[in-house]
């Protein structure tokens, strides 16, 4: 079996694998690089675009389902195979981020789209994939891919204690790329949700809370303590995600409905409300977050960022510029659940990815079997 690591190792951003055994050909994600270069803002295809059988995505974010247009602009013609929510949530993924004329020559192709549930087995070619419930967002999900000899496991994104989501173990294997993203930061999600509730009852005048549509929206609601408003468009995709109970904790459907009922939806002619307001996206490249960090900031208004923040973005500029506060909400494994992962699957070789080389070290102290060694670009064999 042959692993090309096509993005997101060394790197942040643009994660996609290539797995290839006997003459069938895999793309695991399609992601983007937010603020890169053309080069490097795709995956990098170790492997013509039109030779691959097919693409499965882990879910919707644009580090891991935005080069979906590129690829079919790059003669992918495979089947494309992904849960019936990424299905629902990567055009808007796509419309922020996708390049304008890779979206327009190759708008999203609803009616190739092959539906699987989380827990499903998918056959392809030489490979049988499992799939399980990643803990990230409702329909995400980890892949294994097994052609008979060897077992490959990729992560995607996933959470192993959210509070939230559920994620389902992953079976043992000879080799597993890691979600990184952290490095080694020990902190756990319940420590940084609490901190974050402080902070946003320290600001009883309202404050705004830029956030991914899917996955950390849910997170911020559960850890929210009082009254909270949300950006209007938000409504009825939070609702459909809360109504996917299996994807959540038990309990936690109820919990969330009664929290969004309770909710004010708030729109871009308002004045900016007195209470916590959630908006879209996460970093403010896209959607109503894109229009509400600059409002903001030059209003004084208060801004919480809680994800990744890459250079160049709206949020990280605001960071940098002391006119906006980050308290990291873990939706990725901190390193208590990285190890936990890793020895759960045999503490077999291991690569780390959406982290970059120098974040990766410390997390190889603890998970010796990590190789920080490899980079976008390189062909692994197991």
């Amino acid at each position: 079996m042959e692993i090309g690591l096509f993005g997101g190792f060394g790197e942040k951003g643009r994660t996609s694998i290539g797995v290839k055994s006997g003459e069938t050909r895999l793309m695991l994600d399609a992601g983007i690089k937010v603020g890169a270069a053309l080069a490097d803002y795709h995956p990098k295809l170790l492997w013509p675009a039109g030779e691959i059988d097919a693409l499965l995505l882990t879910h919707a974010h644009e580090d891991h389902a935005g080069a979906l247009s590129w690829l079919l602009a790059q003669g992918f013609r495979g089947r494309i195979l992904m849960t019936a929510e990424t299905r629902s949530e990567t055009p808007a993924t796509l419309a922020g981020y996708a390049d304008a004329a890779d979206l327009a020559a190759c708008p999203f192709p609803r009616d190739r789209i092959e539906i699987f549930e989380p827990g499903e087995t998918l056959s392809i070619g030489a490979m049988r994939i499992e799939t399980g419930r990643s803990g990230h967002v409702v329909g995400g999900v980890w892949f294994a891919v097994d052609d008979g000899s060897r077992r490959f496991v990729h992560c995607g994104d996933v959470v192993p204690d959210s509070g939230v989501f559920v994620m389902d173990t992953l079976p043992e294997c000879d080799l597993i790329a890691l979600d990184a993203s952290y490095g080694a930061d020990p902190i756990s999600g319940v420590e940084r949700a609490r901190a974050i509730a402080a902070w946003v009852d320290a600001r009883p005048a309202g404050c705004l809370l830029p956030t991914p549509l899917s996955g950390r929206s849910l997170e911020l609601m559960a850890a929210l303590s009082g009254p909270f408003a949300i950006h209007t468009s938000m409504r009825e995709a939070l609702a459909v995600q809360i109504d996917a109970g299996s994807a959540l904790a038990p309990g936690m459907a109820e919990r969330l409905h009664a929290r969004l009922s309770e909710a004010r939806d708030w729109s871009d002619g308002e004045s900016l409300p007195a209470l916590p307001l959630l908006a879209d996206d996460g970093m403010g490249k896209a959607g109503p977050s894109a229009r509400l960090l600059p409002r903001a900031a030059d209003a004084g208004f208060p801004i919480l960022l809680s994800g990744h923040l890459p250079e160049g973005s709206p949020g990280q500029l605001l960071h940098a510029a002391g006119r906006a506060d980050w308290i990291r909400m873990p939706t990725h494994p901190t390193l208590p659940g990285n190890v936990a992962i890793w020895e759960g699957a045999g503490r077999p070789a291991a690569l780390g990815h959406s982290c970059v080389s120098a974040e990766l070290v410390p997390l190889g102290t603890h998970i010796p079997a990590l190789r920080l060694d490899s980079r976008t670009g390189d062909v692994l064999t197991i």
